[in-house]
């Protein structure tokens, strides 16, 4: 089940690297930071609504195991539902949203007006990525990993075309990059919406549109949906916080550590990959209350994911200074972020762990734990490293980012070991 999510998500920082490539390439380091700051603030608002995703994922899993076929259809009609409604509100208050963004950031005057036109296009993608997100959730709970990669595949493709035309061809700049990320994500969530009405031929029964409007059936869906909005805020407010830091530092620090954000993304993107597996087959035997499976899948997969790892790290080591060379050419651009690649090449061994525990997690739907401990570790592990090591700069911020995901592993691989000594999953 794993190679096609984790495909998937390495195509989705294509988005990232593809505007960064386009934008990298005008001379100048503004557009590259306005880009940044854009990126940065919609992939703080759009993952607060992942529990879109991973709810949908656990829940359906669960019921998919418990024969509940009725269930599995409801489940997709109402995680659709619920994201687009939530996108029509944050077009709805785009303005105050947009204004506050771009205080927190505080980007330079120079960057500042690119990057509020990104924000003010890019904003109207809200439906399409959060209906998107209950999508691909909906496709890994039922094990069609093959529907998320289609989506995300014709995402990316439409992108990197839309992108090359509204830069190169319409003479625009960050705001024409913004423009083509929102066509293209209206584009994939139709063909995940067809790819949805075939799947659902294989399951018994009728879509119940009935149960989008009986609001008691939401319950299950938000209740799992609040600890995981917690939890994606508090790891969100880190990335923003993270790009703030970089920003005050100048903008050849900023625009450096979007380009090794860049690098992360493919990190998490292709771990997440056994993760989503580990997600849709473990909440399956969960709902099976088939324990030797569970265990099965857990052990399986690591050594898997170890491996995609190991291969990473060897990739970013051999490669990843022309990586940085293609996608920017702004010299003192390519001089900092250089400077910083060997956090880059310890990350997927150090990710590893928080990646695959959090789909066991996600795929009980023990969100409360997960909650729990990233409040634990970026309120008494993230800031408090950053505090004391402000005086190493931006190596201070990338070594917050290393303990954080050590404090990860660590607690949740406490938490799996007492759930499953204290038998709280499996009687």
């Amino acid at each position: 089940m794993a190679w096609p999510p984790m495909l998937s998500n390495i195509t989705t920082p294509l988005l990232g690297l593809v505007d960064t490539a386009v934008v990298g390439h005008l001379g100048t380091a503004i557009h590259l930071a306005a880009v940044a700051i854009g990126a940065s603030i919609f992939s703080f608002l759009f993952w607060a609504f992942g529990f879109l995703r991973m709810g949908s994922t656990g829940l359906t899993a669960q019921a998919l195991g418990q024969g509940n076929q009725r269930r599995v259809r409801e489940l997709l009609l109402q995680s659709v539902l619920l994201g687009v409604l939530i996108g029509l509100l944050l077009i709805l208050f785009r303005a105050p949203i947009i204004d506050l963004a771009i205080m927190l950031m505080a980007p330079s005057a120079e960057v500042e007006p690119w990057a509020r036109l990104y924000c003010e296009a890019r904003i109207f993608s809200a439906p399409a990525v959060l209906a998107g997100y209950a999508l691909m959730g909906w496709f890994f709970g039922v094990q069609y990993s093959k529907g998320p990669l289609w989506m995300l595949l014709i995402i990316n493709l439409a992108n990197m075309v839309l992108d090359y035309a509204a830069v190169y061809g319409l003479g625009m700049a960050s705001d024409g990059v913004a423009w083509a990320t929102v066509f293209a994500h209206y584009l994939g969530v139709m063909v995940a919406g067809v790819l949805a009405w075939h799947k659902l031929r294989g399951f018994s029964g009728h879509l119940p549109m009935a149960a989008l409007f009986k609001w008691r059936e939401y319950v299950a869906l938000i209740q799992v949906n609040r600890y995981l909005f917690v939890r994606t805020i508090l790891l969100l407010l880190v990335m923003l916080f993270f790009t703030a830091q970089g920003a005050r530092q100048g903008d050849a620090i900023l625009a450096a550590n979007a380009v090794l954000l860049t690098f992360l993304m493919i990190i998490s993107n292709a771990l997440d990959g056994f993760a989503f597996s580990v997600e849709a087959l473990c909440g399956e035997a969960y709902g099976r209350k088939d324990k030797r499976s569970f265990r099965q899948v857990i052990r399986l997969s690591t050594y898997w994911a170890l491996l995609a790892a190991v291969i990473l790290v060897v990739i970013f080591w051999l490669f990843g200074e022309q990586i940085i060379h293609l996608l920017t050419n702004v010299e003192s651009v390519q001089l900092e972020a250089k400077h910083y690649l060997p956090w880059l090449i310890a990350f997927p061994l150090l990710g590893i762990w928080s990646y695959m525990l959090d789909g066991v997690f996600i795929g009980t739907t023990s969100v409360k734990t997960m909650q729990n401990t990233m409040i634990i570790c970026v309120l008494g592990v993230f800031f408090p490293v950053w505090f004391m090591s402000q005086g190493m700069g931006n190596h201070g911020l990338w070594l917050s980012q290393a303990m954080l995901f050590i404090a990860r592993g660590i607690t949740l691989y406490w938490c799996y070991q007492r759930n499953m000594r204290t038998k709280v999953w499996f009687e």
